[in-house]
């Protein structure tokens, strides 16, 4: 385990292999390279050391993220605060995340600082559902579809993060809670969360994990809804929005027969690629109010990656859940740093 704390402390799971997905081939999307996240990681880490941030510990990783970091440490760097990687033998898998946030609790860091895409800020709240924790979740993005991180410089986040972590800002304005669908099949046989999206689908096996074909979807059930956003959630932001900040949730049904669509919504379903959905109706959602999937049997993809099968006659239900986990509200942390003049000094 890493040692007891000595000063600000926060937590870093950095994805090296986000954005490799099907959808970036059949969409023209980019692929950050390993020096480029290794830059968006010293970048947010110089800022949350200016910040107040004391230390950082790291998930190691086969990717390439720890080999460059540790080659940058050599040189020495005085503006990153102490840099530890968690013990843990990297798997290449989600089990990696699963794991290393799990000892990031055990550690008590304030905060958990995620690069990567949906998936992986997904498999960090999981683990921080399961747990029943309030460690708040700082998001980078860096995957294929960012519904769920914002697009932000990580110089930002990383001052926010260090302003929340040394306690300069109180929890009640630094943070912001967040909804999750949670999914229920046959009873308690699989249970799993969704921080952005879970759609049902007709195919019977998981298959390639990334979900693109619109034809295979029946059913969306979204925590959010952002017209502005890329990927599955995009249809209901462009059906009727629903802010995260928003109490509910948005169900949307997908017409098996195009013929028989109430009407057809062009969606950016992936980056660069708008396709047509035909949709059949969609309804908000009541958090705590379980839903009953129509589906008879098929897949959940869970945040636009297929994860789970059921087979006909499993009952799948679909909840919303709000106040279920926190972010830190970079916006938030910069106009209080502002108002409180935080970063301000008088030498």
């Amino acid at each position: 385990m890493p040692h007891p704390m000595a000063g600000p402390t926060i937590g870093l799971v950095a994805n090296p292999v986000s954005a490799r997905d099907i959808r970036r081939i059949v969409a023209n999307a980019g692929n950050l390279q390993i020096t480029d996240r290794v830059n968006i990681v010293l970048r947010m880490l110089q800022a949350a050391r200016a910040a107040g941030v004391a230390r950082v510990l790291l998930m190691p990783d086969r990717g390439g993220i720890r080999a460059l970091i540790e080659r940058h440490l050599k040189r020495g760097d005085a503006t990153l605060p102490a840099i530890e990687f968690l013990p843990l033998e990297p798997t290449s898998t989600v089990e990696d995340t699963f794991a290393a946030t799990r000892l990031l609790l055990r550690a008590g860091v304030a905060s958990i600082v995620v690069l990567g895409g949906d998936g992986t800020h997904r498999a960090v709240v999981r683990e921080l559902a399961a747990a029943g924790s309030a460690t708040p979740v700082a998001g980078l993005s860096t995957g294929t579809n960012n519904a769920f991180p914002e697009m932000r410089e990580p110089t930002i986040t990383g001052l926010a993060v260090g302003l929340h972590a040394a306690g300069r800002i109180a929890p009640a304005e630094a943070l912001a809670p967040n909804k999750l669908v949670e999914v229920d099949i046959g009873d308690g046989r699989a249970r799993d969360i969704a921080i952005v999206d879970a759609v049902v689908t007709h195919d019977r096996s998981v298959g390639a994990r990334a979900l693109w074909k619109p034809e295979s979807l029946a059913a969306a059930y979204l925590a959010f809804a952002d017209p502005q956003a890329i990927g599955l959630s995009a249809i209901g932001g462009l059906l009727q929005p629903v802010g995260r900040r928003e109490r509910g949730g948005l169900a949307v049904q997908i017409a098996d027969d195009p013929a028989q669509a109430l009407l057809h919504l062009h969606a950016p379903i992936a980056p660069g690629m708008v396709r047509p959905v035909p949709i059949a109706g969609w309804q908000r959602l009541q958090a705590g109010v379980p839903v009953a999937v129509a589906q008879r049997a098929g897949t959940v993809a869970l945040d636009g990656e297929r994860e789970l099968a059921f087979d006909d006659g499993e009952r799948v239900a679909m909840t919303l859940r709000e106040d279920a986990f926190f972010t830190v509200d970079v916006a938030s942390c910069m106009a209080a740093a502002a108002r409180d003049g935080l970063l301000r000094s008088s030498t």
